[in-house]
């Protein structure tokens, strides 16, 4: 027996599944991690309306500065990214946001400290479906260069700024020393478990996407900063970074 169709279920097939049609959505999507977050973003819109509630994922579209926004909680792993993701670029947004968190792969790196992804390190299972083994995939230039001035415009809610590669695991409890060091080799200087996947189905729809990250630990050091007050100051004001980027489009 073959298989009939060339893709058993597609992001379309997903659009409508949750009644969503394309003009549904904003032209821009900032896209958290955990269902947490995405509801501290949608309380900054104005006039929020459900697009829908799909399993775990949430989607809610308003106004924010005479523009129109979504907000769709992304998951906090690879295999939920590539869902929500999907979602997202078959309803044809302008450009996407992802405001998650990550560990620091350098030691000067610091909880509560920010990073915006030029590019990312695919470690975990999702990309290579998408872009073979060997993808590095990337973050829009101009709105990576654009996240990156404002959030040094942040003050002292967060500290410093960085710019670099992301390295995204699936295995977050199989961090050891050697694959570690070989992300480092690569030019990581973060991880995380969404990026990657994010970006390469971005990528591959042609979608620009970029992504900033409060670091909530030291991989290097060992440092767990989970609890510290830096490091929550830094994930709620990324998200107002990352409103005051769409302003500035």
């Amino acid at each position: 027996m073959t298989m009939k169709r060339e893709i058993h279920l597609t992001g379309r097939d997903l659009m409508g599944m949750v009644q969503l049609r394309p003009g549904d959505i904003g032209e821009y999507v900032i896209v958290p991690g955990p269902k947490e977050r995405m509801e501290a973003v949608m309380k900054k819109l104005n006039n929020p309306v459900k697009n829908f509630s799909f399993m775990e994922y949430t989607m809610y579209t308003g106004e924010f500065n005479g523009k129109k926004v979504t907000t769709i909680n992304g998951g906090r792993f690879s295999a939920d990214t590539g869902i929500t993701t999907e979602i997202v670029c078959n309803a044809t947004t302008k450009a996407m946001i992802r405001v998650g968190s990550c560990g620091a792969l350098r030691e000067d790196i610091k909880v509560g400290d920010l990073i915006v992804v030029t590019s990312a390190i695919c470690g975990e299972g999702l990309s290579q479906y998408y872009a073979g083994k060997d993808v590095i995939p990337f973050s829009d230039k101009n709105l990576s260069v654009k996240l990156a001035e404002v959030a040094k415009q942040a003050g002292p809610m967060v500290g410093a700024v960085h710019m670099g590669s992301c390295w995204t695991t699936d295995a977050l409890l199989r961090e050891t020393k050697d694959v570690i060091n070989g992300a480092v080799a690569k030019g990581a200087i973060a991880a995380d478990m969404v990026t990657s996947a994010f970006l390469t189905i971005a990528n591959h729809y042609k979608i620009p996407a970029v992504a900033i990250m409060a670091v909530s630990d030291n991989v290097i050091t060992g440092e767990m900063g989970f609890m510290n007050p830096s490091y929550y100051m830094a994930e709620a004001a990324m998200i107002d970074i990352a409103f005051n980027m769409i302003k500035g489009i």
